[in-house]
């Protein structure tokens, strides 16, 4: 097996450091950046393993950019050049959303605020644009579109993880029974140092954390597993990455009363500002809830699964994007992503932040702003917090 130099690490991290530090605009910009780096620039890999890649990474849970950013780290440096990978586009987004719970904890009613209540808004905007933009590439026809409506009423009916896991499984099985299969692209070319040893090593320890955990967390009464559990189950659960995480999430912490729901919808406004991973999310929720530690914990239990799909699935990808069934199953899984965004657009996002014309008015600009005008997302955030400011002062 090829050897790696700590050479190739310290590469792998400064590439995506520099990624992390500028990567605007959510996961399908992220994979715009990625391939311009990875494939154009520096040419690591090519187009066809990289098409691979984003399809193998938007089948698995979890945040597709980053796994993606995972895999090519494992093709440069191996398995240590994931957690190269992961380091540098992770790690700039995370501290400045802890520096920002810090600075929500330190005003207290920071609820009342204007420029809080301009990102309760924006995240109405920034939400409505994923949805628009997803349903338009996963949903370009009537059965898959009424999947998706499906899943947001059963979603938001059944307000839960199991809610959503529901969906998602039928969706899944529905798409594999009824649905057309779906070209994934040709044969790879990269190659990827993972033996099939290594790989069911990692399926095995991502199970037994996913079933385990739960198990354990009752017998343990210790609060920082119940968060390990609740955040490694979310890294676990979420397909489509991104924004799907949003509605898991706000079971999780908002449902046990770990943070209120203004705390979360603000932090969620102010994921929008940063480059780098939505995922990151996790690190401000946990500094909320018990600062720097707290926001270890949670961005490693969010990010865990992550690491071990993509280190389980590389060396058996091949064999399973042949198979015609798991193709249409994969369609219809899709689609359900596509309903559960649909009803965190309406909670708790909307829910919580669009109570009169006024709201209304400035999140209907922060769309248009997005959606038409194609002003990048940070930009739209940091308007939408000092007119939300402006507007409390009037």
């Amino acid at each position: 097996m090829k050897s790696y130099s700590k050479k190739s690490f310290v590469e792998v991290v400064g590439v995506a450091l520099r990624l992390g530090l500028t990567s605007f605009g959510g996961p399908i910009a992220h994979l715009g950046y990625f391939r311009e780096e990875y494939v154009v620039r520096r040419k690591w890999l090519d187009e066809k393993s990289y098409a691979d890649l984003v399809a193998l990474c938007q089948f698995l849970p979890g945040p597709a950019s980053s796994q993606v950013g995972m895999a090519i780290g494992i093709a440069r440096a191996g398995l240590p050049g994931a957690l190269a990978a992961w380091l540098g586009f992770t790690l700039p987004s995370a501290f400045l959303l802890v520096a920002f719970a810090f600075g929500v904890n330190a005003v207290g009613t920071a609820a009342a605020a204007g420029w809080l209540y301009g990102l309760k808004v924006v995240a109405v905007a920034v939400v409505a644009q994923a949805v628009w933009g997803m349903a338009k590439s996963l949903c370009p026809d009537r059965s898959r579109a009424t999947l998706a409506i499906v899943a947001a009423i059963v979603t938001l009916s059944w307000p839960t993880a199991v809610g959503q896991l529901v969906s998602i499984v039928a969706a899944g099985i529905i798409g594999w029974s009824f649905l057309a299969p779906t070209t994934l692209g040709s044969q790879a070319h990269a190659q990827f140092p993972v033996s099939k040893r290594v790989g069911v090593i990692a399926w095995i320890i991502f199970f037994v954390l996913l079933l385990g955990l739960p198990v354990l967390r009752p017998l343990a009464q210790s609060h920082s597993l119940d968060v390990f559990d609740s955040f490694f189950r979310v890294g676990s659960l979420v397909f489509g990455g991104g924004h799907v995480v949003l509605p898991l999430l706000q079971t999780e912490v908002v449902g046990p009363g770990w943070i209120t729901n203004e705390q979360f919808v603000a932090g969620y406004g102010a994921t929008q500002a940063v480059p780098g991973p939505l995922f990151t999310f996790s690190a401000y929720l946990g500094a909320v809830m018990n600062g720097w530690s707290g926001a270890l914990l949670t961005l490693v239990a969010i990010f865990l699964p992550s690491f071990l799909l993509v280190i389980g699935a590389l060396p058996f990808w091949d064999i399973l994007r042949a198979n015609a069934n798991f193709q249409s199953a994969l369609s219809g899984i899709n689609a359900a992503v596509v309903g559960l965004l649909l009803a965190a657009l309406y909670k708790p996002v909307w829910t919580s932040a669009i109570h009169s014309p006024a709201d209304f008015a400035l999140g209907l600009v922060g769309f248009g702003l997005l959606m038409f005008w194609k002003w990048p997302p940070w930009t739209v955030v940091v308007l939408s917090a000092a007119a939300g400011e402006m507007l409390a002062r009037l």
